[in-house]
C-alpha cells in the first residue's frame, strides 16, 4: 500500500471523530464515553452476554469489565447468569437503560441530522452514499476466517443456510438426503478442515474441504450470506479454502456445482478452475472443477 493512501486513512479517522464527537468525554452529552454507549446500544433490547459483547466489539476484557460494571452501578443494566452456561453473564437493559438508550438515539439522531443540513441536497446524496460505500468496505476489512469443529454451531449455522438456499435456487427443490453425504470425522485435521469467517461476531461464510485420494481434496458446501456478498467474501473464502488444501499436503482442489449457482462458476473460472470430467455421481452436480495448487513461497 501507498503511503499517501495511509495517510488519506489517518485523515479520514481524524475527521470523523472529531465531527461525531467521540473525542468528547461525555459522548452525546451523556456524561459518559463512547464505549459505554455503544455498550449499551449493543446490548439492546434483547439483551447478550458479556463475552459476545467483547468478541463482538473487539474490546480488551477488562476495559468491558469496567464498562460493565460502570453502567451496572448507574442501573442502566442487570447482570444474570447465561441460560446454558452458568458461567457466562447476560447484561440486559432495566427499564431507566431503556429509556437511556431512547435518549440516546434520539441525540444520535439529531446529531446525524445536524451534518446533513450541513451540507447542501446534492452534496447529501454523495455524502450518504460515500458513507454507505465506506461502511460495506469497513465491514470486510473486519472479516476473520477461522478453523471450527464441523459440529459446531457456527458450522451447522452455515450448512443450514447453505442448504436452505440451494432448496429455493434449485428448480426442483433440494434434498440433503439425495446428495452425497459429507462426514463430520472428514473435516478435521489430518484429513479436511471446516472454516468460518464472520464480522463483528457475526458468521457470514462457511466452507470446507476433506482429502478424497493421495494429494487430492474435495472442496465442498461454501456459502456466503447474502448481506456480505459483493464485497470479495467469496474469494477470500476460496483462497483460504486453497490455503488449508495445501496445509493438509494437498496439491490438486476438486469441486461441483450446479448451473443455477452462476456466481459460483463466474469465482471458480475466475480463479483458474478448469471443468473436467464428472469426477463423482453429486445428483445435483452440473458442472466439475479442478486446480492444481501452487506452492506458497516461503
Amino acid at each position: 500500500m501507498r503511503a499517501a493512501q495511509v495517510e488519506q486513512v489517518r485523515q479520514f479517522n481524524r475527521l470523523v471523530t472529531q465531527r461525531v464527537g467521540a473525542l468528547d468525554d461525555h459522548f452525546l452529552g451523556r456524561g459518559r464515553p463512547l464505549g459505554a454507549s455503544r455498550l449499551l446500544f449493543e446490548i439492546g433490547e434483547h439483551g447478550a452476554d458479556v463475552r459476545e459483547l467483547r468478541r463482538r466489539l473487539g474490546l480488551d476484557a477488562g476495559y468491558v469489565s469496567r464498562l460493565i460494571k460502570a453502567l451496572n452501578k448507574e442501573g442502566l443494566i442487570r447482570l444474570a447468569p447465561g441460560a446454558g452456561d452458568q458461567r457466562v453473564r447476560t447484561a440486559r437493559l432495566t427499564a431507566r437503560g431503556r429509556r437511556e438508550m431512547r435518549e440516546l438515539n434520539a441525540r444520535s439522531d439529531r446529531l446525524a441530522a445536524g451534518l446533513l443540513a450541513a451540507v447542501s441536497p446534492r452534496q447529501r446524496e454523495r455524502l450518504v452514499a460515500a458513507m454507505s460505500e465506506v461502511h460495506r468496505l469497513l465491514r470486510a476489512a473486519g472479516l476473520v476466517i477461522e478453523r471450527v469443529d464441523p459440529a459446531s454451531p457456527a458450522a451447522r449455522w452455515c450448512w443450514a443456510q447453505y442448504f436452505a438456499e440451494l432448496d429455493r435456487r434449485f428448480p426442483g427443490g433440494f434434498d440433503l438426503g439425495t446428495s452425497l453425504p459429507v462426514d463430520d470425522r472428514d473435516l478435521v485435521p489430518p484429513r479436511g478442515a471446516f472454516l468460518v469467517a464472520s464480522i463483528d461476531g457475526e458468521t457470514v461464510a462457511g466452507g470446507c474441504v476433506k482429502t478424497i485420494a493421495p494429494s487430492v481434496g474435495y472442496l465442498k458446501r461454501m456459502w456466503v450470506a447474502e448481506s456480505a456478498r459483493g464485497l470479495g467474501l467469496g474469494r477470500r473464502m476460496l483462497e483460504a479454502l486453497e490455503a488449508e488444501t495445501r496445509s493438509l499436503g494437498l496439491t490438486t482442489l476438486r469441486l461441483e456445482t450446479n448451473k443455477a449457482l452462476h456466481e459460483a462458476i463466474a469465482l471458480y473460472r475466475s480463479a483458474d478452475y478448469r471443468e473436467v470430467k464428472p469426477f463423482n455421481d453429486e445428483p445435483y452436480a452440473t458442472h466439475w472443477f479442478e486446480k492444481r495448487l501452487r506452492r506458497t513461497r516461503t
